[in-house]
C-alpha cells in the first residue's frame, strides 16, 4: 500500500499532510509514503487530474486508487483508507 503525497514547496497545508502521513505510516506496517512536487512533475499531476496541493492518494497493493483527499485529510480519514486498501 502507498500513500502519495502530491505536493508544492510553499505549501503550508503540506507541512499538516506530510505529518499525518508519517503517523499513518507509523501505524499502517507495510505503508510507504511517497511525495511528489507537482512543479517537477506536472505531466504525472495533470494525468491524475491534481487541482490541489496537498493531494493524498492511497493505492493498494496492485496500484489501484481506494482513496483521495485535496486538502488536508485527518488521520483517521487516512487509517480508514488504509484498510480499505489492504
Amino acid at each position: 500500500m502507498e500513500f502519495t503525497l502530491y505536493s508544492s514547496s510553499f505549501c503550508e497545508p503540506c507541512m499538516q499532510t506530510r505529518a499525518i502521513l508519517a503517523e499513518a505510516k507509523r501505524l499502517v506496517p507495510g505503508a510507504t509514503v511517497r511525495e511528489i512536487d507537482v512543479a517537477g512533475a506536472p505531466e504525472q499531476a495533470e494525468a491524475l487530474q491534481i487541482r490541489n496541493t496537498p493531494t493524498v492518494i492511497i493505492s493498494d497493493g496492485a496500484g489501484t486508487e481506494v482513496f483521495r483527499a485535496a486538502g488536508v485529510p485527518t488521520l483517521a480519514q487516512v487509517l480508514v483508507a488504509a484498510a480499505k486498501a489492504l
